[in-house]
C-alpha cells in the first residue's frame, strides 16, 4: 500500500472495475489495486454505494483507487477512501485543497504524457504520484515509451504506466521504462467495461514474468 519502491517489483492496478465478479479475478490474479471510475460519461462507471460494497470486501492488501474527472470538491472529499485519482482539469490549487481535507489522502495526478506535463505534476506538493497516461485516457491508446524513460532519471515521484497496455506488450513497456506501477483497463476487456478474467490472470502473469527477467 506504500509507494516506496521495491526493486524489480511492478505494482499492477486494474482499472474500471463494475461487479463483483471483476474484483474478485483481479485479486485473485494478484493485483495491488483495484480502480472504481466516478467519471461522468465513461464506459466503465460505476455506482458509489457498489464501490463502497467492493471495497469493503477487498483483501485488505489491495487498495481500492477512486477516479475522479471534473468532479465538485465536496463531492470528492465526501469519499472516505484514501487514495484518489484524477483525470481532469484539475489544477495545483483543486489538488491541493482536496490533500488538505484528509491527512491520510494519497493523490495520483492522471495525464497525458508530454514532458511538460511530467515537470508540471512531478513538483506539485499534493500529487503522491504521476498516472502517465496515453493521448485519451481510456481509449487504450499508448505512447512513446522511450520519450518518458529519457526522462525518469529527474521524476521524482512513482510513476504509474497507463495508455494501451495488454498482456503482449506490457513486459516490453516495463523494461523500457521501468516504472513503480502498471494501470490496465480496456487491455483486459472483452467489450467496453466488461473485464476478462482470463485476460487479468494473463496481464498480471506477463508482469510477474517481466520483474523475474529483471532479477536474472
Amino acid at each position: 500500500r506504500d509507494m516506496e519502491a521495491t526493486p524489480n517489483r511492478t505494482r499492477i492496478k486494474i482499472c474500471g472495475i463494475t461487479s463483483a465478479g471483476a474484483a474478485a479475478a483481479a485479486v485473485e490474479a494478484g493485483a495491488d489495486a483495484i480502480g472504481f471510475v466516478f467519471a461522468d460519461g465513461s464506459p466503465r462507471r460505476i455506482e458509489r454505494d457498489l464501490a463502497v460494497s467492493l471495497a469493503a470486501g477487498l483483501h485488505p492488501f489491495v487498495e481500492p483507487v477512486t477516479v475522479w474527472r471534473n468532479q465538485p470538491e465536496d463531492e470528492v472529499v465526501a469519499w472516505t477512501g484514501r487514495c484518489l485519482q484524477f483525470h481532469g482539469d484539475e489544477d495545483e490549487a483543486y489538488l491541493g485543497a482536496i490533500s488538505a481535507k484528509g491527512i491520510d489522502r494519497v493523490i495520483i495526478r492522471g495525464f497525458h504524457f508530454s514532458p511538460d506535463a511530467v515537470r508540471r505534476w512531478t513538483t506539485c506538493p499534493a500529487v503522491s504520484a504521476l498516472l502517465i497516461d496515453g493521448p485519451d485516457p481510456g481509449s487504450g491508446e499508448a505512447f512513446d515509451h522511450k520519450a518518458l524513460a529519457a526522462l525518469m532519471a529527474r521524476i521524482t515521484k512513482p510513476v504509474i504506466l497507463a495508455g494501451g497496455l495488454m498482456p503482449e506488450n506490457v513486459g516490453e513497456a516495463i523494461r523500457i521504462v521501468r516504472p513503480f506501477a502498471v494501470d490496465v483497463s480496456s487491455g483486459v476487456e472483452s467489450s467496453p467495461g466488461v473485464k476478462d478474467p482470463a485476460l487479468i490472470g494473463a496481464f498480471c502473469e506477463a508482469v510477474r514474468r517481466a520483474d523475474a527477467a529483471r532479477s536474472e
